[in-house]
């Protein structure tokens, strides 16, 4: 049994059953590719309309605080008190206002990358195969310490999927 296991890690060994490996960098695609840019375009936009409104509000927010720290010697504890807490609600509610703006824009951006990272898949797909690539694996979140040999593929990916995506 031993003898058995010893010959078939050999044979495995051997450079006969070598592996053909790809690797692609899909961050870098989905930076170049042209159809992203029209994404980033339309999130940038999104995301500066939401930044304006949650720096108008903050500044706002800011002018009543300073309005209130000069007339603050002027009003009773009560009316202190009640001016305090409003504004510190008002900042509460700023931070939430921030956290869904957030939450909205990587849904959005999700959305926007799906159709873009299916695309990305099935050329990976198509230029492994006719690369005669047994694997090909993720560079940044699949990172191999050490590979006799890998093609970087993700140029050729960057102009196939440029190619058929005008």
């Amino acid at each position: 049994m031993k003898k058995l296991l010893m010959a078939l890690c050999l044979l495995l060994t051997s450079n006969a059953f070598a592996l053909k490996m790809g690797k692609v960098d899909v961050q870098k695609i989905l930076v170049t590719v042209k159809e992203s840019a029209s994404i980033r375009e339309k999130l940038k936009k999104e995301f500066d309309k939401k930044q304006k409104e949650i720096r108008d509000e903050e500044q706002k927010i800011v002018k009543e605080q300073e309005d209130f720290k000069k007339k603050a010697a002027l009003l009773n504890d009560k009316k202190k008190a009640e001016k305090a807490q409003e504004l510190q609600q008002r900042v509460m509610t700023l931070q939430r206002k921030m956290q869904k703006y957030q939450s909205e824009m990587q849904k959005m951006e999700n959305k926007f990358k799906a159709p873009v990272l299916k695309k990305i898949n099935e050329i990976v797909g198509v230029v492994s195969k006719k690369k005669g690539f047994d694997f090909t694996y993720e560079a940044s979140t699949t990172p191999f310490l050490y590979a006799k040999s890998v093609t970087d593929i993700t140029d050729e990916v960057i102009k196939e999927y440029d190619k058929k995506n005008k």
